[in-house]
């Protein structure tokens, strides 16, 4: 059997954007060598996409979708390198085809979403992509996704810029009123407006609590104030980080007089039940991605060479 490792597999898709199952299949043929492999996939016209595919690809967009009875719900962030490409209809047509098979087929992660056929084809995720960067000419890479099953809602913010999905717990009874639907998609828009970090407090790793209070106990007790009183005055103002990063304790956006919690339980009284905000993901295109910089003089004077 032919020497190499997985670490072998993953510099050589990340040398040719091709699949994984692709690349171990080349080293296999190559007998481990990477020059070779990549010579290999080049041969089988696996690798036309290489040089796109070391291309910066911040741009794209950050969709959300849910199936007509709105109990499983899919958020994905597909990138593109420039923001024209990401308006053009084919490369959203594939976007949406990806949200479609994640809904139908439910794939732990990025590498079992391209091993997967996609909706409404025969091809994979994967050879749907490679088509799609040689018709479209940019590099095109699927970031992330989240699935949820459940009562759920979906949300696109300035033409997928940003996408949220959230799962809400509730009798079916309750989740059919037009009211809920409004109060859902409020929630949805609270979640793209003020972007919260977390649920509740619960939610918050216990590292992350103990750092802030570290930080806000050196605060207080350099100003001065008395070990007793430092003790006070971190409690009080870690009540007020918790409801910057907590969406349920976050203000409502719409009505700055109640908490989202407090909005919550106001609507699912007037509806007759209960409604508990379970999860949600809230994804913006090209977040903590390197941007692409252009200089327009350079491109200028290349065009003219």
């Amino acid at each position: 059997m032919a020497a190499f490792t997985a670490k072998d597999v993953a510099a050589l898709r990340e040398k040719t954007g091709c699949g994984m199952m692709d690349c171990k299949k080349a080293l296999a043929e190559a007998d481990g060598n990477m020059d070779a492999a990549i010579d290999y996939l080049r041969e089988k016209g696996l690798a036309a996409a290489t040089k796109k595919a070391g291309r910066i690809a911040a741009e794209g967009v950050a969709f959300a979708c849910t199936n007509d009875s709105n109990n499983v719900g899919v958020a994905i962030e597909v990138n593109a390198e420039t923001d024209f490409v990401a308006k053009n209809a084919d490369f959203q047509a594939f976007v949406k085809t990806c949200a479609d098979t994640v809904m139908a087929n439910n794939p732990a992660d990025v590498d079992a979403l391209l091993a997967s056929t996609a909706v409404g084809t025969e091809m994979t995720v994967d050879a749907l992509l490679k088509e799609k960067i040689l018709t479209i000419g940019e590099n095109i890479k699927i970031r992330r996704f989240q699935r949820y099953e459940g009562t759920v809602v979906s949300y696109i913010h300035g033409g997928g810029r940003i996408g949220v999905l959230v799962k809400f717990e509730t009798a079916p009874e309750v989740a059919a009123k037009e009211g809920f639907q409004e109060y859902a998609k409020n929630i949805a828009m609270q979640i793209a407006a003020i972007a919260p970090a977390y649920l509740d407090e619960s939610s918050v790793p216990a590292d992350v609590v103990e750092h802030e209070k570290k930080i806000l106990t050196e605060q207080v007790i350099e100003s001065g104030k008395p070990a007793n009183i430092a003790e006070k005055i971190v409690v009080g103002r870690m009540g007020k980080f918790f409801k910057e990063v907590c969406l349920v304790d976050q203000a409502y956006v719409k009505d700055s007089d109640l908490s989202v919690k407090q909005y919550t339980e106001n609507v699912a009284k007037e509806l007759g039940g209960e409604i508990k905000i379970v999860a949600f993901v809230r994804f913006e295109k090209g977040e903590g991605l390197e941007k692409r910089e252009d200089n327009f003089a350079d491109e200028v004077a290349n065009m003219i060479k």
